[in-house]
């Protein structure tokens, strides 16, 4: 047995510790992944044994055999608790991680940002977000990842199969030096409990959007996004926020940052929540303004609230079903109202039933899953029934990606459009349709971001000055058309340090189009080769223009059939990886569930080198046109828009211009 403290370096370097740590006991302080459902069959439960301890020399099998067991009888995965590292979990600066090349240095950073307490939703089952969306599927993964980050050159490319490390293999200074895929299962063997059964086995893993890339950076993400999208939910209701109310669900993960959203538009926010643990870091970090947990009082205080134009966000420690019909009751009109638990993970803890309580619920998903997912299918047509009552009362309801209405749809409930049209068979739209799609992503504009590898705050500081500043720029010049999507992003950037949106690492997010990105990361090398700021790691976040099809989300506001393709994610993937990504995914799954959705993202470290300079500029060109062209493709407006200004820019660019046909053409064909 381990006697004897090491330092975080030699942790690292020894990977998988060649004698035993000792367990480590279960943390009920901890929030923690929901028990799996036991899926598995005798001698599926021996493969996954075998699967678990091959990471092991045969030494320990035996003191091992039993503890896995245990673990995947008790949780339904085997975890590995026991070789969850002493160090604390975060975010470092770059120059503190053992590593022989910085690019992969900034990989570690990365991955130890996902696993924070602060950021992760179940850090001790490597689960960042989402429920199951995860890091790795074990921690003999993890250790063995970090060696090899740490081990390699710059003329290696770390092979990662679903959470688990192939290997270090020869390449050269410009390929990635990270290639990751998660959940890419053969497409018949991509239902639900097929993630369950062959995640059990340790065979493939949900690497959710960002999880699995490395490149969550808590929920200011998704504030961002959120914000964008009430705004212009707003918008298209022609109200003002303020004093007027958003309803939705879901403070875990991603879905965190709808109230810290709601307060930076300027409305009140009601989110409702049935685990108590995450409610109260939601709290705790300033994410809520309000805990309330009776009805009545909530009823009083959203009242209070209307009169007084109050912005403030309300979290209802509860089951949203409930909220919907006492509001209904009480004729509170909701003005907005959406929904972001992570249905694209049902029965394993992503939709709580109503009338059952929180530890009701974990109880039955484990002992009695068929029962579960009944109450699950339940709740959810009374879900929507108490919403179709308010839009008949005027609420715009839209559906957050989050599959709800195709789950909705699935159980019965009465979502259905009456007059369906391809692309439009539910009564209300997704938010990408009416809000994001023809607003931003056909614009070019998404969710662009960096990470500080220097962890200072002084240098997240001078990152947003370097970037509002570019805006500004451009907007000056910017056509009409995208004139709206510049002020916003400015105003987000100006008032960033102020809303406290770092949680984990120094990162900042914004949208902007390609221009933009690039003009953005190439005065951050600036600056990096003056000396002025530290390293800084480009991203985005896979739920952009380019990075994911996605026919219920990302890719729901085309219309020429080609929704349900994957093609697009594909290229964008392959065409990062030879166009300078530090580093490149592509996933199964992601925001609205397995088998639902391909969506790939990268990472890009910039030294201030003129080599960082040429791959960002041929990249981000890339990364963001590969999408304008296919939405252009689709008929889509604002597409072609954008696609047309791409090629005035780049004289190198020349994509297919789709002609139009004449609608009295198609309408007075009489077709069999």
């Amino acid at each position: 047995m381990q006697a004897t403290q090491t330092s975080f370096a030699e942790q690292i370097l020894e990977g998988i510790p060649s004698e035993l740590p000792q367990p480590k006991p279960y943390d009920p302080s901890i929030n923690h992944a929901p028990i799996r459902k036991d899926i598995l069959s005798k001698e599926e439960k021996k493969l996954a044994l075998q699967n678990a301890l091959r990471y092991f020399d045969k030494k320990h099998h035996k003191v091992l055999i039993e503890e896995f067991k245990t673990e995947l009888e008790t949780y339904g995965r085997i975890y590995m608790y026991r070789f969850r590292p002493d160090y604390k979990m975060y975010a470092r600066p770059i120059d503190d991680y053992p590593a022989k090349s910085k690019q992969a240095a900034a990989i570690m950073l990365m991955i130890q940002n996902n696993l924070d307490y602060a950021v992760a939703q179940h850090p001790h089952e490597l689960i960042t977000y989402g429920g199951n969306g995860g890091v790795f599927s074990n921690w003999a993964q993890y250790r063995l990842t970090m060696k090899y980050l740490a081990e390699m050159t710059d003329e290696q490319t770390l092979v990662m199969y679903s959470g688990h490390p192939m290997g270090l293999f020869p390449s050269h200074k410009e390929a990635p030096r990270v290639v990751v895929t998660n959940g890419m299962m053969i497409p018949n063997y991509s239902q639900p409990d097929d993630w369950e059964k062959f995640n059990a086995l340790g065979v493939t893993q949900y690497g959710q959007m960002t999880a699995g890339s490395y490149m969550y950076i808590g929920p200011q993400g998704i504030v961002h996004g959120t914000t964008i999208t009430v705004l212009n939910g707003f918008r298209k209701i022609r109200k003002s926020p303020k004093g007027n109310l958003f309803v939705t669900s879901g403070l875990g993960g991603m879905s965190g940052a709808q109230p810290k959203a709601g307060n930076i538009a300027g409305c009140i926010t009601v989110c409702a929540e049935v685990n108590p643990k995450i409610t109260q870091v939601r709290l705790n970090q300033g994410w809520i303004d309000e805990k309330i947990t009776d009805l009545d009082e909530l009823v009083y205080r959203v009242t209070k609230a209307k009169a007084d134009k109050e912005t403030i966000s309300i979290a209802y420690l509860g089951n949203v079903v409930d909220v919907w019909e006492k509001f209904d009751e009480e004729n509170i009109h909701i003005d907005l109202g959406s929904d972001q638990t992570s249905l694209h993970n049902p029965w394993a803890g992503g939709y709580y039933p109503v009338d059952l309580s929180f530890e009701e619920a974990n109880i039955m998903m484990a002992e009695k899953p068929e029962l579960f997912k009944e109450k699950v299918q339940e709740s959810l047509r009374r879900h929507a029934e108490a919403i179709n009552k308010h839009t008949a009362k005027g609420t715009y309801f839209f559906d957050y990606g989050n599959a709800f209405l195709l789950e909705a749809s699935r159980a019965g409930a009465d979502i259905m459009n009456k007059n369906p049209t391809l692309g439009r068979e539910f009564r209300y739209p997704s938010y990408v349709q009416d809000i994001m799609g023809p607003m931003c992503f056909d614009y070019g504009f998404g969710p662009f971001r960096w990470v500080c590898a220097s962890i200072k705050p002084e240098d997240l500081q001078k990152t947003d000055e370097i970037a509002c500043k570019v805006l500004e720029e451009l907007m000056r010049h910017a056509p009409v058309e995208i004139q709206q999507q510049m002020s916003d992003n400015i105003q987000w950037i100006k008032g960033a340090q102020e809303n406290k949106l770092v949680v984990g690492s120094q990162a900042r997010i914004l949208y902007a189009d390609a221009e933009g990105r690039m003009k953005i990361a190439e005065a951050f090398n600036n600056a990096i080769e003056k000396g002025e700021i530290g390293y800084v790691i480009l991203g985005r976040d896979h739920h952009d223009v380019s990075g994911t099809d996605s026919p219920y989300r990302e890719t729901s506001n085309i219309y020429d059939g080609s929704r349900f393709t994957a093609d697009m994610a594909i290229h964008n993937v392959i065409g990062d990886s030879f166009r300078g990504a530090t580093w490149v995914s592509i996933h199964n799954g992601g925001g609205v569930g397995w088998g639902e959705v391909i969506n790939g993202g990268f990472g890009m470290v910039l030294d201030g080198t003129k080599e960082a300079s040429k791959r960002l500029k041929q990249m981000l060109f890339w990364d963001v046109n590969n999408g304008i062209s296919r939405r252009s493709w689709a008929r889509n407006e604002g597409a072609i828009f954008a696609i047309k200004r791409a090629m005035e820019s780049e004289p190198n660019l020349r994509v297919t211009i789709p002609n139009m046909v004449d609608d009295k053409l198609l309408n007075g064909l009489e077709l069999k």
